[in-house]
This record gives structure tokens, C-alpha cells and sequence, in this order.
């Protein structure tokens, strides 16, 4: 699967007590946290800010989310996520997310679809039209 990427962010993270459940392993629900700190990260990393689009009068939920489960990763542990733009049709976005453990074993794989909304009715708006450079950014970033 990554061999086929353009561009990946890779985000070092850090396992917290308050990560992991009674088994001693990561809630299930918190990979989708760390999902959304790699897709942050890498909008930072490519100079733009989640926080100027929300100044800017817009959010980008979360349409969509997918997640499978392969190797549960403990407190302690060195873990990696690594973030993708997989498809952008200047509606939806969908990012794509490999989380590994310090040994590079895959660990949890997924993806989630944002589309943009406006903050004062949350009624969807073109991406493409909205953020002309971020859009034109991500196509040269996406999975080809």
C-alpha cells in the first residue's frame, strides 16, 4: 500500500495510561484521535492551518470513518501514524491513515472523508471553491 503514495506524513506518538483500557491495550475509540492528529499534522506540514479555515468561517467534519483493527499497541510503546490524501473530488476528502508500532508492524489502518461545511449553517461547500491553493495543494499531494 505505501509504495503507491505520493506523500506521507509520519507522526511519532505517544502511548498515555489514559490511552489504554482494562486489557492493558489502546481503547479502540483513540486510534481515531491519533487518526486525527496525523491528518492535523499534516495540514500544518504543508503550511496551511485547521485553525485559519475555522477563522475563515468553515469546519470540516467528519463524513465518514473507517478503521481496522490489526495489532493492538500497549502503554509504553512507540507508535507511528502515517497520513495520506487518498482521494480529493473538490467535495470530499478522504485522508488514509497507517498507525505502526515502533517495529514498523501495522498496528491499525483506516480512513476518514471530511467534507467542508460552513460554520454558520453547516451546509456543505465546494472545497475546490472555498480553498483554491489548499485544493490545488492537495491534488499534487493525493494518492495518484
Amino acid at each position: 500500500m505505501q509504495e503507491a503514495l505520493e506523500y506521507v506524513h509520519k507522526l511519532e506518538l505517544k502511548i498515555d495510561y489514559a490511552d489504554t483500557d482494562m486489557m492493558a491495550v489502546v481503547y479502540h475509540a483513540n486510534y481515531l484521535k491519533f487518526f486525527e492528529r496525523g491528518r492535523t499534522a499534516l495540514i500544518e506540514d504543508i503550511g496551511y492551518s485547521y485553525v485559519a479555515m475555522e477563522e475563515e468561517g468553515y469546519f470540516a467534519p467528519v463524513y465518514d470513518v473507517q478503521a481496522t483493527y490489526k495489532k493492538p499497541l500497549r502503554y509504553g510503546d512507540k507508535a507511528y501514524v502515517k497520513t495520506w490524501i487518498d482521494a480529493n473530488d473538490g467535495i470530499k476528502t478522504v485522508y488514509g491513515y497507517r498507525i505502526e508500532n515502533g517495529a514498523g508492524d501495522l498496528c491499525v489502518e483506516g480512513s476518514t472523508t471530511h467534507i467542508i461545511v460552513s460554520k454558520e449553517n453547516f451546509r456543505p461547500k465546494s472545497f475546490k471553491k472555498t480553498f483554491p491553493e489548499l485544493f490545488q495543494k492537495y491534488e499534487e499531494l493525493k494518492r495518484k
